[in-house]
Parts: structure tokens; C-alpha cells; sequence
């Protein structure tokens, strides 16, 4: 690991988008970044980044990986409960096929991507998979996140 990235949104906000694309785009390891790997395509319940725009506002390409298949029915019900859900519903639909991948341990994750071909996706979460069926940058992320979210202090 070279670097690590970080940017905080809104629960339920409409600022994923944007704080992605200026945190990378911001970055001194820019020149260096192949993908962006991102949990999903929602952020603190419903925030939802656009990895279509993403992509084009930074030029790299994104892989949005999903342990589970990510329920459509389910999230539209869910995400009718804001009040601009069809944006929201909108940019979600935009982010394309989710397509199932075998991960490198043989377990299926999903994924959805912008900029990549489908094939060259799945030779990057195969390839990142090395410790788990998630791939490490993701895997990475987590332990960190959970390391930092430990050292707040609750009221």
C-alpha cells in the first residue's frame, strides 16, 4: 500500500459524488491510481455516488464490488422513504448490469462498472482477492475504518 485516501458525506447526503471526485482528483497519488474500488454504490445509508460521473470527472476507471447481489426491489422500496428518491433511484440504475464475478477463493461477489471492460473488472477483483474473497483494497479499507471508528468517542 502506497497511500491511503480519505473523505467523509453526509448520512442519507448527496455529496458522494463529488467528495470522491475531489478527493481523488486533489490526491498526490492521482498519476498513480489504475481503478477505483469502492464498497457499492451507496455510502451512509443512501448517499449515492455516481461511478459513471466518477469516472468521467477523474478519468479512472471504477469497480463498485457487492459481497451480496445487490436487491433492487428491496433498495427501491427503501430509498422511496427520501424525498428525492428518483434522483437517487436515477443514478443507481445508471451505474449499469451488476455482474456476478468469481472471486479469487471460487465465492461469487458482484460488481458493477464505469470505464472498464467487464473482462479486464474481473481480472482486478481476482486479482486483488489475495487474502479473502473480498478484494484487499476493500478488505484494507474496512480494517481501517473499523480502527478509526473504534477511537470515536460516544456520547
Amino acid at each position: 500500500m502506497d497511500g491511503v485516501l480519505s473523505t467523509s458525506v453526509f448520512v442519507d447526503g448527496r455529496d458522494a459524488t463529488q467528495r470522491i471526485i475531489k478527493m481523488v482528483n486533489e490526491s498526490r497519488h492521482k498519476g498513480q491510481l489504475r481503478v477505483i474500488m469502492t464498497d457499492g454504490a451507496t455510502f451512509a445509508g443512501f448517499n449515492v455516488a455516481d461511478i459513471r460521473e466518477i469516472f468521467k470527472r477523474t478519468g479512472i476507471p471504477v469497480v463498485a464490488v457487492s459481497k451480496d447481489r445487490p436487491n433492487m426491489k428491496k433498495i427501491e422500496r427503501a430509498i422511496k422513504n427520501l424525498s428525492d428518491w428518483r434522483a437517487r433511484w436515477k443514478i443507481l440504475r445508471r451505474a449499469g448490469k451488476i455482474y456476478s464475478v468469481e472471486s479469487r477463493s471460487g465465492a461469487q461477489i458482484f460488481m458493477q462498472i464505469a470505464g472498464v471492460k467487464k473482462n479486464d473488472a474481473e481480472k482486478i477483483v481476482k486479482t486483488t482477492a489475495t487474502r479473502s474473497f473480498v478484494p484487499e483494497p476493500l478488505r484494507v479499507a474496512h480494517l481501517i475504518a473499523r480502527g478509526v471508528g473504534e477511537n470515536v468517542e460516544k456520547i
